[in-house]
């Protein structure tokens, strides 16, 4: 009995050195936990890198699948991106002078980047990679993800184009045989509304975000395609 209460005394304290070690990064008690991939080593309480330069991966796949570049796994909260000094690396964003925490629900997909894509503003973009949500269940963070790409939701941030891929995860989830948003919406009715009012909400009533609608599959692979082969362009 004594071995047992000394061995679930000392696993009280690791506990609560992690609620107190995550209450110095922005309050949240998953922040310290919330998984990362396993080829990204921990650099720092804001860092996870690895050896592999994300953004030189190839965004098409032979199969007709994309790779994803997860950054926030799906019900999570910290805004965490890929690096654009080190793309071998992936930070917890920082806003005057905190790290940046969405104040809404989680979201409600893993979200991140395509890599090897850069969309210019001349074509709809804000020349960094582009925007993506992927349905299905929640994947560690810095993953790199097959995925099928099967809309586009269309928005405005104060004004200026905001669009976001809509994609599936294509292997082990019950997303993958999805193909299409009129197939998403038959299968898992409201889902794609959940998504439009997030992106809507999640910055708050002055968050200046405006949904336009979906797309379908055929206008998001144009907007990847010409992601691409401006990436490819300016390198």
């Amino acid at each position: 009995m004594k071995k047992i209460l000394t061995l679930s005394a000392a696993a009280g304290l690791v506990m609560l050195s992690s609620a107190a070690h995550a209450n110095t990064l922005g309050g949240l008690a998953f922040s310290g936990s919330t998984p990362h991939a396993a080829a990204m080593m921990v650099k720092d309480d804001f860092t996870i890198a690895g050896k592999a330069d994300l953004m030189a991966l190839k965004a098409m796949n032979e199969d007709g699948t994309v790779k994803a570049i997860v950054e926030i796994p799906a019900g999570t909260s910290a805004k965490w991106e890929v690096s654009k000094e080190d793309p071998k690396a992936v930070y917890w964003e920082y806003k005057k002078g905190k790290p940046r925490v969405v104040n809404y629900l989680g979201y409600p997909g893993n979200y991140g980047a395509i890599p090897g894509t850069a969309l210019p503003k001349e074509l709809g973009g804000d020349g960094d990679p582009l925007d993506v949500i992927v349905l299905g269940q929640a994947v560690p963070r810095g993953e790199v993800v097959d995925v099928r790409v099967i809309g586009v939701l269309k928005m405005l941030d104060d004004g200026e184009q905001d669009d976001k891929l809509i994609a599936v995860l294509a292997n082990d989830s019950p997303f993958a045989h999805i193909e299409t948003m009129a197939q998403l919406d038959e299968e898992y009715a409201g889902v794609s509304q959940i998504i439009d009012l997030w992106f809507a909400n999640y910055k708050g009533p002055d968050g200046g975000m405006e949904g336009l609608g979906f797309e379908d599959a055929a206008s998001a692979r144009k907007v990847l395609d010409a992601a691409a082969a401006h990436f490819e362009a300016s390198r």
